[in-house]
């Protein structure tokens, strides 16, 4: 078997994530707790308190997500590595790639935590004063979307933009940017034959040139991080593969906040590598759905709560 972890990203979060881990076990238990003490150095952030009891509205806010999902995912991590289990291949979707970075071991627990929150904090400030949408754009083609978003942005004339933010498995592209320009795209792909475009509901314009005051902070950080040797493979978003010898990890973490999480290419490499067996960590199964979509023959486990967990180690074991 040749295993590959994937990792949720923003937008999964719900109300009450993790706290059947946190009530059972200790490992976990710790992680959350060391999570708010991380966090607290950029925000004012209690994580038990916002996952386990929102509001929603709370929990919402990217400067909260973020830090959120992340631990859950460090805490999952750190159950399955108790049972022996580890990626040969990781990758997440957008956020979910820093929680592969920590199972590949290029950053710590305490680092990636503290950094996620002040990726957090720049992402929101970024987006603070503009109007902006995202939307899943279902039953469409490559080609096509970025065809209908070229043509916004020259009537537009670059003064309000949309561009493809996550190309998440054959058929669902996301569109991001200034609401104005994503209505536009919306209305103009529509007519060119999607099936639906959906409003997502989300605080900012990811993964677009709008983000780059937001990597030009993140590069600022990540001069005084030690970026470790990678002990799994790490898939990243903005590349679809392994980055190559001469391709530098920070400017990579720096591209991604402002350019295309490329996934749907990512699940294709961890497939085309060898990968049969993928584990999805984090709220949620979307993630399972689009490796669904995307490959045949690899087998997928979803871990959200203690039932899923249990359960993914009594298949794995069998």
């Amino acid at each position: 078997m040749k295993l590959g972890f994937i990792y949720a990203g923003q937008g999964s979060q719900r109300v009450g994530m993790g706290q059947d881990f946190y009530d059972k076990y200790d490992s976990f238990k710790e992680t959350i707790d060391n999570a708010t003490k991380s966090v607290s150095k950029v925000t004012d952030m209690n994580v038990a308190e916002v996952s386990f009891n929102g509001p929603m509205e709370q929990l919402s806010e990217t400067k909260y997500t973020q830090p959120a999902m992340v631990a859950f995912a460090i805490g999952v991590t750190k159950l399955l590595h108790e049972q022996g289990i580890d990626a040969d291949y990781t990758c997440g979707l957008s956020l979910g790639e820093y929680s592969a970075l920590y199972e590949a071991g290029v950053l710590d627990e305490a680092t990636i935590l503290e950094l996620i929150a002040k990726r957090g904090k720049y992402m929101a400030e970024a987006s603070q004063g503009l109007d902006v949408k995202m939307a899943a754009v279902l039953g469409s083609d490559r080609e096509t979307v970025l065809d209908c978003c070229e043509k916004v942005n020259r009537e537009l004339n670059g003064e309000k933009i949309v561009q493809a933010a996550n190309y998440n498995c054959p058929g669902q592209i996301v569109i991001s940017g200034d609401a104005l320009a994503v209505d536009k795209a919306s209305a103009y792909l529509k007519e060119a034959g999607a099936k639906r475009v959906l409003p997502l509901k989300v605080s900012g314009p990811f993964h677009t040139k709008l983000m780059k005051p937001a990597g030009d902070k993140l590069a600022v950080e990540f001069k005084g991080i030690e970026f470790k040797d990678e002990k799994a493979k790490v898939v990243f978003n903005c590349l679809g593969r392994t980055k190559n010898a001469d391709e530098n990890l920070p400017q990579l973490l720096e591209k991604q906040v402002q350019s295309s999480v490329y996934l749907e290419d990512s699940i294709r490499y961890m497939a085309d590598a060898g990968v049969d067996t993928i584990i999805e960590i984090g709220p949620g199964k979307a993630l399972s759905k689009f490796v669904n979509k995307t490959v045949d023959n690899v087998k997928v486990y979803s871990i959200d709560t203690v039932e899923d967990f249990e359960n993914t180690l009594e298949e794995l074991r069998a």
